[in-house]
Parts: C-alpha cells; sequence; structure tokens
C-alpha cells in the first residue's frame, strides 16, 4: 500500500464511513424549528418527542423547547393552524376556532355528491358497524382504504375504539351521518342488512385476502 493509500485510510473524511455521517439539521436553513415543521407536515398521527428526536439526531429535552416554542409562536401570531400535543405526541391541527371555516369547506366544498364507491363503501360500514376496513374491502372485493378516508374527511365516518382484543381501526357512521341522510336513528335504515354477507363470510373473504 502507498503512502497516500494510507493517508486515504486513515481519514475518516474520505472513508466510506463519511456517507454514514449524521447530519446536523441545526446547519439547515431555518434550523431545528424548521425541521420539526418539516416533519410534522408529512405525518398523518401525532409524533412522539422521543420519536422527533431521533430521526432528527438531537436531545429530547431540546426537541421539547423547540415545539413548545412553536407552538406559542402560532398561537401568538394567530396562524390557521397550530401545533398540539395529543395522544403522547405532536401533530399539526387546524385552530379550533377555524372549525367552522374548515367543516364548511370539507362537508359542502369541492364535491357536492358521493361518488358511487364512497356509497356503496358507506352503505357497509353504516350497515355493519362498527366494521373494520378488510372487512369492508371483503364484502365491496377492493380496496377501500381511499375511500373511507373520504367518508371520514367529509364528516360521515369516523374511528371507533376495538370493543375487543383485535386491534383494527374499525368505522362507524357520525351523527352528521344521520342528519343528511334525514334518519333520527340507525334504526331508521331500510332494511337491507339481511342482504349483506354474514360476519363469517366476511371473515372467511379476509383471510383469503391475505392468504
Amino acid at each position: 500500500m502507498s503512502d497516500l493509500d494510507e493517508q486515504v485510510g486513515a481519514d475518516p473524511e474520505v472513508s466510506g464511513d463519511a456517507d454514514e455521517a449524521a447530519l446536523d439539521v441545526r446547519t439547515l436553513p431555518g434550523g431545528l424549528p424548521a425541521a420539526l415543521e418539516a416533519v410534522l407536515m408529512v405525518v398523518d398521527e401525532p409524533v412522539t418527542e422521543v420519536a422527533l428526536a431521533t430521526a432528527l439526531e438531537q436531545p429530547v429535552d431540546t426537541v421539547r423547547e423547540h415545539l413548545v416554542a412553536l407552538e406559542a409562536d402560532y398561537t401568538a401570531s394567530e396562524r390557521g393552524f397550530t401545533l398540539r400535543q395529543i395522544a403522547g405526541g405532536w401533530r399539526f391541527y387546524s385552530r379550533a376556532e377555524l372549525a367552522p371555516v374548515v367543516e364548511k369547506f370539507v362537508l359542502d366544498g369541492q364535491q357536492a355528491k358521493l361518488t358511487q364507491a364512497s356509497l356503496e363503501t358507506l352503505a357497509v360500514i353504516a350497515y355493519r358497524q362498527p366494521v373494520s376496513r378488510s372487512r369492508v374491502s371483503a364484502v365491496r372485493g377492493v380496496n377501500v382504504d381511499g375511500v373511507v378516508r373520504t367518508l371520514v374527511s367529509r364528516g360521515l365516518v369516523e374511528e371507533v375504539p376495538d370493543p375487543g382484543d383485535g386491534g383494527a381501526a374499525l368505522y362507524a357512521t357520525t351523527p352528521y351521518f344521520l342528519q343528511r341522510m334525514g334518519l333520527d336513528s340507525l334504526d331508521d335504515l331500510p332494511a337491507l342488512a339481511p342482504y349483506l354477507p354474514d360476519a363469517d363470510v366476511i371473515d372467511e373473504l379476509v383471510e383469503e385476502g391475505h392468504s
């Protein structure tokens, strides 16, 4: 090995380890606060302080201080969004005071009518609630993840606690669904349930889909 090879091999800045060097977010534009905002903008559920600290390679206490400071800054500047700590983690939310605006846009905004796929999925949830997405998919024969998200965003369906130990997210209709349907309760739904597959049949379809 030549002297040059020895020098290159001994220099960590030109070795393979350099590719794995940690990224110091503090040197990026906006520093750690901007890095936190960037990460939180792409999540769809609350993220813990530990997870954020690990991803950004910063102390948990430092991350917590910046999160609290960001929340205070958004509140003081009366932005349309805020940063909230909920369910053990942090996530962006629209401000509570602006809920009427968001509700109007989501429920009466870009699409006045539901698609056929949305109507079919909504019917299955209404008659089989609480029900998981996998079971709804089994009834309809197609993946319904995107459709369920649409129904949730329109305020017609919501996620509800699982009374058992299955752990799967369950969905049910909302009071707004009854309002839009002109019903006092779910008991007023037309008697279509007998035409849907029994729970045992749905379970078999779900298992076949996972096999």
